[in-house]
């Protein structure tokens, strides 16, 4: 089914894909007698993925991984990849037709994420653009694991939705379907962050130009500096370190090669 070119950056792979494209391949998949694993990265993505085997082990076998990141694409294209900024998504910005795709071709919807009451406000609004959508919803505030874990379990299994969207953040998300996917009724594992916090209006993106212009981090280092300064000031130069690290390497290599054969 997935026939999307990928681009390999730091042994962690994506897929170059439009949005248009990210839905109807989720909304498919959902229709599929079997487990699909639809993941994205970005730059806190990627420095994971590159420190952590465990999780760059769970992107590369992922099913499909869509790119929510200037910055990762910055990084393929200094690799010499070609990418552009269509090949880029962040879920608020489509989230509204993705569930009218789910209303029109009667895919339901599980929404596991954020503090009590994100979710009840999230379904809200979707239902206002798709009032006929399937929807469920548990916050994300629980324990992983235990008691607590096997309750949520068996309420998205009563439900038994086509598509579970998980919304715990990297890596815990990650991790908690690596733990439980065997025990959960569901075709499509959709883990996406933060998603509903900005959709609900809990946390602000910032104007409109600086999400379009990849400044959106800038937005989120100002509002909430303590909890993002190392994710965001540490975070991104090291990516860039470590992408013409990997840059330059190539280039010595493929000289290396050329120059041993005169």
């Amino acid at each position: 089914m997935n026939k999307f070119d990928e681009i390999v950056l730091l042994g962690t792979r994506f897929h170059k894909l439009k949005v248009n494209e990210l839905i109807d391949y989720a909304v498919k998949a959902a229709k599929l007698d079997k487990k699909t694993t639809i993941c994205h990265v970005n730059i806190r993505g990627m420095n994971f993925a590159y420190e952590l085997p465990w999780y760059r082990e769970f992107l590369n076998k992922s099913d499909l991984v869509f790119c929510d990141g200037f910055g990762v694409l910055v990084g393929a294209k200094l690799c010499g990849c070609s990418a552009d900024s269509s090949h880029r998504m962040t879920c608020p910005d489509y989230i509204e037709d993705f569930a009218k795709a789910c209303e029109r071709e009667n895919v339901s919807l599980f929404l596991l994420a954020g503090q009590p009451g994100t979710v009840d406000k999230a379904i809200a609004k979707l239902k206002v653009v798709a009032p006929n959508l399937k929807v469920k919803g548990h916050h994300g505030y629980f324990d992983k694991s235990g008691e607590e874990n096997e309750f949520v379990i068996q309420e998205i299994n009563k439900f038994k939705p086509d598509i579970l969207y998980i919304g715990f953040g990297m890596p815990l998300q990650e991790r908690w379907i690596l733990n439980n996917s065997e025990k959960i009724e569901t075709k499509v594992f959709l883990p996406l962050g933060a998603c509903l916090d900005f959709y609900s209006g809990n946390v602000n993106r910032g104007p409109r130009w600086m999400t379009n212009s990849g400044l959106e981090w800038l937005t989120r280092l100002v509002t909430e500096p303590q909890r993002l300064w190392h994710r965001y000031v540490v975070g991104n130069p090291l990516f860039f370190y470590r992408v013409l690290q990997e840059r330059f390497t190539k280039l010595f290599r493929k000289r290396s090669r050329t120059s041993s054969q005169y």
